[in-house]
């Protein structure tokens, strides 16, 4: 499945990003070319809506933590809404993650993530056959 990235200005400094697909390591430059006009120093917030977002690699981690970084270089903020379980699940346990590298590759972070979203998707699915 492809990225769809659509950014609107809400109002001055504020923009709206769109994230609809998968943002992986197929469709982060694509995602990365459009937040780039952001980081010009215009956006005072920069608020990712994640709402259609159904997967995240490692490699879309990384953009997202690397246009935060970006951000907070100009006093601006990046701010993430609308996280499905998975999503949110993996930021969890990417920011409880050590700093140093604890996967040997790319590929096997993107399993391990794989597995995680997969688990929290089963979960919910779960949880909503019982309700």
């Amino acid at each position: 499945m492809a990225l769809h990235v659509k950014v609107w200005k809400q109002r001055e400094g504020y923009f709206v990003v769109s994230l609809n697909g998968k943002l992986d390591s197929q469709t982060a430059l694509e995602c990365e070319a459009k937040l780039v006009p952001l980081l010009d120093g215009s956006a005072k917030v920069v608020l990712l809506d994640m709402s259609l977002l159904d997967y995240i690699s490692s490699m879309g981690v990384r953009l997202v933590l690397k246009t935060r970084k970006a951000l907070e270089a100009k006093q601006s903020r990046l701010i993430m809404s609308n996280l499905q379980p998975q999503i949110a699940k993996v930021f969890e346990i990417a920011k409880a993650l050590p700093p140093q590298a604890i996967f040997a590759s790319v590929a096997e972070a993107d399993r391990y993530f794989d597995v995680i979203q997969r688990r929290e998707i089963e979960k919910q699915s779960q949880a909503g056959k019982l309700t």
